[in-house]
């Protein structure tokens, strides 16, 4: 890029510049690759996990641990090289009167773009797949639409997180080794599978995964929906003797003689009710400001990250 159209653009129109530049990135330097890559991602996914995904508690739960892992894959995938593989030329181009608040916010208005690319595409794959998506919103009057800006934030805040390492290491190569890091870290911390207790569970706060799975239950309606473990454990040990009697095959025979499973399996779900999957507008709205406050707070490192790169000697 020529250095004398930086040193007379104020902030607004080396945005637009870096914009195009981006764009054109996306075009001639195959970054499209993203797209059709997430959807085989989801596709896999949604095909191994989705059948039950909205129809019960653990189905559910899976689900969505499953799918906000596809978001946070995809969104680290974007933009985890983009800023270390031109650190030199934006070095340069900072010297010659490059604001950095610019060049990120240009980044930011592309990633966003291509984040919404990915969740119209994801969307499409699991209604492909048989996922049933929910038809009421939580926030909106379309479950679709809510289930849309949850997927749109969970890619979007991890496309930020990977876009602020991204400005901090030195190297592609150390950028890819970050990676594969940061998603155990927001595998682990969620909070959906582990039992986590004192400072471990305070970290829970600082993960994209577990803002994006309770904002998912919550507008698939987690609470209201049968669970299937405790059936199932009865049905397991049905054949089990207890003086001369299968006292648990008989329970069973006379639930199902009665035409009463579904209302077992749905009085079962309601003693395994969880408050943080509530499905109340202020139990989303919260979920998609913490994101949201996540994301913001990886653009402000990753500007002022840059805003040092002078200084760097690497």
């Amino acid at each position: 890029m020529n250095n004398e159209i930086l040193k007379h653009k104020g902030r607004l129109a080396q945005t637009r510049i870096y914009l195009c530049k981006f764009l054109r990135m996306f075009v001639f330097q195959n970054d499209w690759k993203v797209l059709p890559m997430g959807a085989f991602i989801a596709a896999i996914v949604t095909f191994v996990v989705g059948a039950n995904m909205f129809k019960t508690q653990e189905g559910t739960i899976n689900g969505a641990f499953a799918l906000t892992c596809v978001c946070i894959w995809n969104g680290f995938f974007n933009s985890i090289q983009v800023v270390c593989r031109e650190r030199n030329i934006i070095k340069r181009e900072h010297r010659a009167g490059l604001h950095m608040s610019s060049y990120i916010a240009a980044h930011m208005i592309y990633q966003w773009i291509l984040c919404l690319a990915q969740t119209v595409v994801t969307l499409v794959i699991c209604s492909v797949a048989g996922v049933t998506l929910p038809t009421r919103g939580i926030v909106t009057p379309w479950g679709i639409v809510d289930l849309g800006i949850t997927v749109l934030l969970t890619i979007y805040a991890a496309d930020m997180l990977a876009l602020m390492v991204s400005s901090i290491v030195r190297t592609t190569t150390t950028a890819m080794t970050a990676m594969p890091f940061l998603l155990i870290f927001q595998l682990v911390f969620s909070g959906a599978f582990f039992q986590l207790t004192g400072i471990a569970k305070d970290l829970t706060a600082l993960t994209i995964s577990r803002w994006g799975m309770e904002s998912l239950c919550a507008i698939g309606g987690y609470n209201d929906l049968p669970m299937v473990t405790l059936w199932n454990t009865i049905f397991k040990f049905r054949n089990i003797e207890y003086m001369g009697h299968k006292p648990l095959l008989e329970l069973l025979q006379q639930v199902e003689q009665n035409g009463k499973r579904d209302d077992f399996l749905l009085w079962s779900g309601q003693q395994n009710f969880n408050p943080v999957y509530a499905s109340t507008a202020e139990t989303v709205l919260f979920n998609w400001g913490m994101l949201v406050v996540l994301l913001i707070a990886a653009v402000v490192v990753a500007t002022i990250a840059l805003e040092f790169i002078d200084r760097d000697r690497r």
